[in-house]
């Protein structure tokens, strides 16, 4: 009889987190996504609003918001956690969080973001630099590149909806410069 196998522990304990804090959120009625999962303007002498800018991530506005975010997350990152190894990732994910949090709170002092839409747009673009080989640049990244950040420009230019396209495009940014950056050091080491 086959075992069950944790098998990618950064991406499950994210998506576990994560399920946990859209369920208490449910449960307050948004208020611990209030007071922990969103970033918005608010004091930096607050301890919450430094928590806030790492646990961002974590929340989310709804199921559906939770289900669009995790089904792409549970499908980037096990080849990527295996790849660059989970606590090369974490960084990853501790560092997208904190920039598109600080970005959002310097840029957008009227709103709140959640959700881990920069971390799986990260994930996203990170993927495309499979397989780059020193010194040259991946086509794929390209293409990705190409019609990813094509799509949310469009977006952030012509649509208006609650969708944060510019975190989107930072959290993409984050994961082409964490991939370069990592697989430098990676070839130093090597």
């Amino acid at each position: 009889m086959k075992k069950l196998q944790y098998n990618a522990p950064l991406t499950l304990s994210f998506f576990l987190a994560s399920f946990g804090v859209l369920i208490l959120g449910q449960l307050t009625g948004g208020l611990t996504d209030r007071l922990f999962f969103s970033v918005y303007r608010a004091s930096l002498a607050s301890p919450l609003s430094w928590v806030r800018f790492f646990g961002h991530v974590l929340g989310h506005a709804d199921l559906e918001h939770f289900m669009n975010n995790m089904l792409l997350l549970l499908v980037v990152a096990p080849p990527m956690e295996e790849k660059y190894g989970s606590k090369t990732l974490l960084l990853g994910f501790v560092l997208t969080a904190l920039v598109s949090g600080l970005l959002h709170y310097l840029l957008f002092p009227g709103t709140a973001l959640l959700g881990a839409s920069g971390i799986v747009f990260m994930l996203i673009m990170l993927s495309s630099l499979s397989g780059m080989q020193e010194g040259r640049i991946p086509i794929t990244l390209l293409l990705v590149a190409l019609l990813y950040l094509g799509q949310e420009l469009y977006a952030i230019v012509f649509v208006r909806d609650n969708v944060a396209n510019l975190m989107h495009v930072v959290g993409g940014l984050c994961g082409t410069a964490f991939g370069f950056l990592a697989d430098r050091t990676r070839s130093r080491r090597g």
